[in-house]
């Protein structure tokens, strides 16, 4: 029994660890221009290295990109990470990504995601909404391999499309889906 308290204990203690490294303060956040150049970066290379993304950008109305986002787990977990939002090829605002979970987990990884978005609703609602619940409000299809098989710039539909690129780390599963996207000032 005394055995089970102290793993217990320490896995909390482990989880609550992980989840201070994954929600960094200000003084780890990233310059205006390192989000700017690692966030094209990025963006270059999902475009040139995934044809259905090439083709979903061409008609983005403006795009969210997240370079790095890094999430860890145990038990308890969260991820971290923080990125731009383009309108015509331009840098309009900075934002933050947030996820918090908890369940069966363990691990840590890296990781980064694009949102474009589609019409004037889902740029509206982020614009005046005061954080995007990804999920809540303008419907987000995820595209993996599977999806992007399907998918040609006449079957679409949905308000955004999300890609997930450059995983690195060791944890099972990845989504997006219940995440805080919230404005920060730069």
């Amino acid at each position: 029994m005394k055995f089970a308290r102290t793993s217990l204990l320490i896995a909390a203690l482990a989880a609550a660890g992980a989840a201070g490294v994954v929600m960094p303060g200000p003084a780890w956040a990233a310059t205006a221009e390192d989000l700017n150049r690692d966030s094209n970066q990025a963006l270059e290379k999902l475009i040139s290295t995934n044809q259905a993304a090439a083709g979903i950008a061409k008609q983005a109305k403006a795009v969210l990109i997240f370079p790095n986002i890094v999430k860890a787990g145990l038990v308890f977990g969260g991820a971290y990470g923080e990125g731009v939002l383009e309108k015509n090829d331009k840098v309009t605002d900075y934002y933050n990504s947030v996820t918090g979970s908890w369940g069966l987990q363990a691990g840590a990884q890296s990781y980064g995601y694009v949102v474009f978005l589609m019409n004037d609703k889902a740029v509206d609602y982020l614009d005046k909404s005061k954080g995007w619940e990804i999920g809540v409000g303008p419907t987000v299809a995820l595209v993996d391999e599977g999806v992007a098989k399907n998918l040609s710039t006449s079957t679409l539909k949905d308000d955004a499309y999300a890609f997930i690129f450059d995983q690195q780390g060791l944890m099972a599963g990845i989504s997006i889906e219940g995440t805080k996207i919230t404005q920060i000032k730069r």
